[in-house]
């Protein structure tokens, strides 16, 4: 059974730095693509950034490149998101996800979700 749970999430102020962690189980790294997602309260989910090993790719989302940072961890099986100089615009829902092989920008073809992590930027 795939499990995926995201955690590291906070109240931060402007300017602040956040690291959110993946934990994963029940699949393995190069195998699936580990993205975050992130949503707002009336808003579609939107890819912030995302890992694969197949293709040895990391995307970023325009809005964070520079201040975000994906890594992982093989030997733990995580996934970790470095979030810097964060932003009242940050503030959402982040999720980690997975998807078979390769990262992708459409939130509906992940195929496996965590729990989210609530992430607070103020101004």
């Amino acid at each position: 059974e795939v499990q995926l749970q995201a955690s590291g999430g906070g109240l931060v102020q402007t300017g602040g730095s956040l690291r959110l962690s993946c934990a994963a189980s029940g699949l393995t790294f190069d195998d699936y693509a580990i993205g975050w997602l992130r949503q707002v309260p009336g808003k579609e989910r939107e890819v912030v950034s995302c890992i694969s090993r197949s293709d040895n790719t990391k995307y970023y989302a325009d809005s964070v490149k520079g201040r975000f940072t994906i890594s992982d961890d093989n030997a733990k099986n995580q996934v970790y998101l470095q979030m810097n100089n964060l932003k009242p615009d940050d503030t959402a829902v982040y999720y980690c996800a997975a998807n078979a092989v390769f990262c992708t920008l459409f939130p509906p073809e992940y195929h496996y979700w965590g729990r989210g992590t609530q992430v607070t930027v103020s101004s």
